[in-house]
């Protein structure tokens, strides 16, 4: 009888497929890649067309010697490595490897681990896919080219250990623009007015807000505006100017893509990308089910597509008829993904809608479980009909002015049934609303006008730098959360309750990558360069043209940062504050969180404290000096030298005066300085 071998990644996954194939077939892992380019030097050939140099991966010799053994014992080698460009390319290490005979090797995939998925991919097993391999390896190879040959640029001008990458540098780029944008956002003042309505002598009153004339929709800037249409209205006769009636209807959400799985795993469940993707591996690749062993119950969890494969399609609107009814089966049209979809794969799914998350209750972790829920909602909404709304919207006119105030009510729920996410309104407005015709009298009962201030830009979260980095082209789903995870190790960026900061080191490196290496942070040429590995993937354009292109215009960069560094003075900045221990002027150092101080006798003395640089003005409340200060985190702020005794802290930098209008202290916002207090909005031209 013939013996069959099969390699997948990961172990988690060979009990799985082990259980679905019986005895004819052996399951290995390769435990991840099995070569790589060395760690300890470039490991690209520059001179001789930028031909990579593998090796064996350190710890992976006694695994590579089993797989061998047991690659020489079967007549069928089946690679069934992850069904994406990593995936492939792993397959490709591994015939190199273990020098498989390509006779005997074939290459198989699956996007669910299930025994249908699986038993029907040993049925369509192909050759390998070399247009995915070297799009993989054209990645490879060109975060290579960037981390070593910028990093060293960093450890000359900061500290060693700090690192850039080609996409990780973009995504605290943006980062530090928008903490940028944040620090310098001027608050422009603006007004409402609202009215109170008695209609037809109902004893409840209707809210209506301020529209502006027929003609056109206005504005408030000032309360002396505010003050003369409130003049107006005080002294006008109201009537009803339009009732409109209509129906509005709210698509199904498309299924979960690897972007939107983490978003709103973030929003719903407060998972941080990497701890989704964490457990959705753990989904993908099978849980112990009681009374079927171990299955994976979604699919493959790195994707950019919304399409869903017919067969579940079919099974998703036969259990949609059964459970909810006829009308409740909707018909998406076919899914346009965003331009810069790869669509390798199904959108992420349950591997069998039948199983409810009630009936995996008992099998699932907590956290397993509420990922699962999600994801089931998700598709199985993303099958059903559109919920329907019925509107009423209402204009009342007071002289030259409208008012307008809407309501809705839901007439059928349709997907909401099943799944809402937090834009999905349950319903709104006054019931009073539905009575009104344009005949019903109104009066006026109260008016009146509120102050309010534009809000700044709002800190980026983990979901939204990724929804943001997917939207511009910025990395694909398997990247996400490993870039956001390394500029969270390394420091560069800190995240407080969900929110994303720059800390001081990411302004230094950001601010040298900004300067010596412009077209490597350039949001543009990024989303350009991964056009082009999409090209490559698609067999239309060739890896090494990518890379003889790139090479020359990093080579100079890096050239010129080198020569620039030359003539700046890179020593340890001393300082006139003196060491406790031993008696010499400390120096200032770069940390994992910024600057510190430190005894420059090292390692005889290993004094060191925190560094407060000073603003140049004085305290507002004590009138000390006010020092910069960082959060533990990391994260930038000013304070008082006097802490804890003076608990006086500011984000921005106090500007040294008081606002002439309120009395409140001053901070500068760009070129301007402007009011703390935000019911003032004070703002003048920075000196």
């Amino acid at each position: 009888m013939a013996k069959n071998l099969v390699i997948v990644e990961s172990p988690a996954k060979v009990k799985t497929i082990k259980k679905f194939l019986g005895s004819r077939y052996d399951v290995e892992a390769s435990m991840g890649h099995v070569r790589d380019l060395p760690k300890s030097q470039m490991g690209i050939d520059i001179e001789h067309d930028f031909d990579p140099k593998y090796i064996t991966i350190r710890g992976k010799g006694d695994l590579l010697a089993k797989l061998r053994k047991a690659a020489k014992n079967a007549d069928h080698v089946y690679l069934a490595t992850d069904p994406d460009r990593e995936g492939e390319a792993i397959s490709w290490h591994l015939v190199s490897a273990l020098k498989l005979d390509p006779a005997k090797m074939q290459r198989i995939t699956f996007n669910e681990i299930t025994k249908n998925a699986v038993k029907a991919s040993l049925k369509a097993p192909r050759q390998l896919d070399m247009n995915l391999v070297d799009a993989q390896q054209a990645r490879r190879i060109l975060d290579r080219l960037v981390g070593y040959q910028i990093s060293p640029v960093l450890w000359k001008k900061v500290k060693r250990g700090l690192s850039a990458g080609r996409v990780q540098s973009v995504a605290l780029r943006m980062i530090a623009k928008r903490e940028k944008e944040i620090a310098e956002f001027i608050p422009e003042e603006y007004w409402t007015i609202d009215a109170e309505f008695e209609v037809g002598g109902q004893k409840k009153t209707l809210k209506a807000h301020f529209y502006g004339t027929e003609k056109k929709k206005m504005s408030i800037a000032s309360g002396e505006e505010a003050d003369e249409i409130l003049r107006e209205l005080r002294g006008a006769a109201y009537h009803v100017a339009d009732v409109k009636e209509s129906e509005r209807k709210k698509k199904a959400p498309l299924p979960f893509t690897t972007s939107t799985l983490q978003q709103e795993a973030s929003s719903v469940l407060g998972f941080s990308t990497s701890k989704t993707m964490r457990i959705a591996q753990q989904l993908y690749e099978g849980v112990d089910l009681a009374g079927e062993g171990t299955v994976g119950v979604i699919t493959y969890l790195r994707t950019d597509s919304t399409r869903i494969a017919a067969e579940a399609a079919e099974a998703a609107h036969a259990y949609i008829r059964s459970e909810y009814g006829e009308e409740y089966c909707g018909h998406p049209a076919a899914e346009q993904n965003n331009r810069n979809a790869q669509d390798a794969h199904e959108a992420i799914r349950p591997t069998d809608i039948t199983r409810t998350p009630v009936k995996l209750k008992e099998s699932l972790s907590r956290d397993q479980f509420r990922l699962y829920q999600l994801i089931w909602k998700r598709f199985t909404a993303s099958r059903m009909a559109p919920a329907v709304y019925d509107t009423v919207s209402v204009k009342i006119a007071g002289g030259q002015y409208l008012f307008t105030v809407s309501a809705s009510k839901i007439r059928f729920a349709g997907f909401m049934d099943v799944y809402t996410s937090s834009d999905d309104e349950k319903a709104s407005g006054n019931a009073l609303i539905s009575s009104i015709t344009k005949d019903t009298p109104v009066s006026l009962a109260s008016v009146g006008k509120e102050q309010h201030f534009t809000q700044p830009p709002a800190h980026f979260t983990e979901a939204s730098l990724v929804r943001t980095m997917e939207e511009r082209g910025i990395g694909r789903p398997s990247t996400y959360a490993p870039t956001i995870s390394t500029i969270l190790a390394r420091h560069y960026i800190t995240k407080e309750q969900k929110n994303l900061f720059i800390t001081e080191l990411g302004e230094v490196v950001d601010g040298i990558m900004q300067h010596s290496f412009p077209q490597i942070v350039d949001e543009d040429f990024t989303a350009n360069l991964e056009t082009l590995l999409d090209g490559v993937a698609d067999g239309q354009v060739d890896w090494k043209t990518i890379v003889r292109n790139f090479y020359p215009d990093l080579k100079e960069e890096v050239d010129r940062a080198e020569e620039e560094l030359e003539k700046v003075s890179v020593a340890d900045e001393v300082t006139d504050i003196p060491c406790e221990v031993c008696g010499r002027n400390m120096v200032i150092k770069y940390g994992p969180h910024g600057k510190f101080l430190a005894c420059p006798g090292f390692p005889e003395c290993r004094n060191t404290k925190p560094y407060y640089e000073k603003a140049g003005v004085a305290c507002p409340k004590c009138g000390a000096e006010v020092v910069l200060r960082r959060t533990r985190k990391g994260r930038r702020y000013y304070g008082c030298e006097n802490n804890p005794e003076c608990d006086f802290m500011s984000w921005a930098l106090p500007a040294g005066k008081n606002c002439p209008k309120c009395g409140n202290y001053m901070v500068k916002k760009g070129n301007r300085v402007v009011c703390t207090d935000s019911n003032c909005g004070y703002s003048e031209k920075s000196e």
